[in-house]
């Protein structure tokens, strides 16, 4: 039961980190259930554990490393699918 809560709570994680950075993480539910485990672990590594916790998230920094994860994620989608355009003359 623990590991669903968890899998829930990194899902809001990470819908909530997409919904602050413009444009979408890729993936879509998993996605966001990726980017909310990733953020977490982010989070936690950059900012600590200070806020509200959840089922061991630290939400506040959670959220803040769900948001890079995903800006990086469309950095690198953006770049990779940009170099396909140019080589599809």
């Amino acid at each position: 039961m623990n590991i669903i809560i968890s899998v829930l709570v990194a899902f809001v994680i990470g819908w909530v980190g997409d919904l602050l950075v413009k444009g979408s993480m890729p993936g879509g539910i998993i996605g966001s259930i990726i980017a909310g485990f990733a953020g977490a672990w982010l989070g936690h590594g950059l900012f600590g554990t200070w806020g509200p916790d959840i089922q061991g998230f630290a939400i506040i920094p959670a959220i803040i490393g769900a948001a890079i994860v995903v800006f990086v994620v469309q950095l690198i989608m953006k770049k990779t699918g940009g170099s396909r355009k140019a080589h599809n003359h």
